[in-house]
């Protein structure tokens, strides 16, 4: 039997590693195959539910906001860079609520893989909205809807290979 060694990359969005086509315009390679390095982002409101988004590309999936860890920032610094970049939300509309101590991980499938990527793992970091009534403006490319839903419903609708990281982080 041939082992591969595994690692997890606080790696971009689009590492160089994935080859021109995703953005080379990156320097963060990673040797051989990984998991990138993100953060899922929990935003929720006073009755319980939370903010979700439908994907643009895969019409029918909804996820949380999430994104990779550059190379040069902790989680923490990534959790709020991205809360702004995919909810135009901030410091202003959330409070920050604490994180995950683990990190859940997925590995992708076979279609939704880029050049030597196996999969995500990520820390989770939970906001609390300031008001209510605080509607999210997403950058209109990764995103074509949004939704207050409950953890249930969501944990539902969400991609099955998420699934497992979902229900552990909703339910608790």
């Amino acid at each position: 039997m041939t082992t591969t060694s595994l690692t997890c990359a606080a790696a971009s969005a689009n590492s160089a590693a994935d080859g021109p086509e995703f953005g080379a315009e990156y320097s963060d390679p990673v040797a051989g195959p990984h998991f990138r390095a993100g953060v899922i982002l929990v935003v929720r409101r006073g009755d319980g539910r939370v903010l979700a988004f439908e994907r643009s590309d895969v019409r029918g999936a909804w996820q949380l906001p999430q994104g990779g860890i550059d190379i040069d920032e902790t989680p923490e610094q990534a959790a709020w860079r991205e809360l702004a970049e995919e909810t135009g939300l901030g410091p202003e509309a959330v409070r920050g609520a604490g994180s995950s101590s683990r990190w859940t991980v997925y590995e992708l499938p076979e279609e939704h893989r880029r050049p030597g990527r196996i999969g995500q793992a990520h820390r989770w970091f939970y906001f609390d909205v300031v008001d209510d009534l605080i509607e999210p403006t997403p950058d209109g490319v990764e995103f074509a809807d949004w939704g207050w839903m409950t953890p249930e419903h969501l944990i539902d609708v969400v991609a099955p290979f998420r699934r497992a990281g979902y229900e552990e982080m909703l339910r608790g």
